[in-house]
């Protein structure tokens, strides 16, 4: 039996279709995205005189890498905001050197001498695309301001530019304006209490928070829950237009 052309031609064409659907699956590198082990270092108030509790000497970070390279160093509980992406809060090693210190060996290294450890703001990592993006919360301050989440929801104090009000926020994740903004109270920067804040409760059904300012009343306020704003994105490169002949 033979073939004719036209069905050779039909079948090539085919090939070639299906080889151009899946090229870009084929071609995609899975990314490796992990939080390593937890390690202990010096923490003080004279290095994080914002976030710094009382009585605490040392702070537990872990490095989160990806692709096995180091991309930040983060602090604290990770939360899963959907099943690809996650935050975590970030740890800043900063230069606490004078003009004129003499540098020791390793500082850096070992974030000893003049090199000290901070409490920063909120990344969001991409499980899948590998991608750390540091996150945007509406007057977050990261001495006053301690996160409760819950979905893509971020609860916390907020504390105003001016740093004379505490306010109760809840923001979300890639929305441009906080779901909630309501004034708790003024607030005195030269004689903050501690903490000025506790981490606020969240309830499911029906939603709602509740803010635990520092010696005043718990407040609660019910929310409207919305869809998830947050687009996560692929690594696929956006296709070229041919040019008709």
């Amino acid at each position: 039996m033979s073939i004719g052309p036209g069905f050779k031609r039909t079948v090539t064409f085919g090939v070639v279709l299906l080889v151009v659907a899946l090229g870009p699956t084929a071609s995609a590198k899975p990314h490796s995205v992990v939080l390593g082990a937890v390690r202990h270092v010096p923490y003080s108030k004279a290095g994080d005189p914002a976030g710094a509790a009382p009585g605490e000497d040392s702070l537990k970070i872990r490095a989160l890498l990806v692709d096995g390279v180091l991309k930040e160093w983060t602090t604290g509980d990770a939360h899963d905001v959907t099943d690809r992406s996650f935050a975590v809060r970030r740890v800043i090693r900063l230069n606490d050197s004078l003009p004129g210190d003499k540098s020791l060996p390793g500082d850096k290294a070992t974030g000893m001498g003049h090199w000290v450890w901070q409490r920063g703001p909120w990344l969001l990592v991409d499980r899948v695309t590998g991608r750390v993006t540091a996150l945007k919360l509406p007057d977050y301050d990261p001495g006053v301001s301690q996160v409760s989440w819950f979905r893509d929801y971020a609860a916390y104090c907020g504390l105003t530019a001016t740093g004379k009000s505490l306010y109760a926020v809840v923001a979300q994740v890639a929305a441009r304006k906080p779901m909630l903004a309501k004034k708790l109270m003024a607030f005195d920067a030269a004689n903050p209490p501690e903490p000025a804040c506790a981490r606020p409760d969240w309830q499911r059904e029906p939603l709602k928070i509740t803010f635990h300012p520092a010696g005043k009343d718990a407040v609660s306020y019910d929310l409207v829950p919305g869809s998830a704003v947050l687009v996560e994105d692929t690594e696929d490169e956006a296709e070229t237009p041919e040019a008709s002949n």
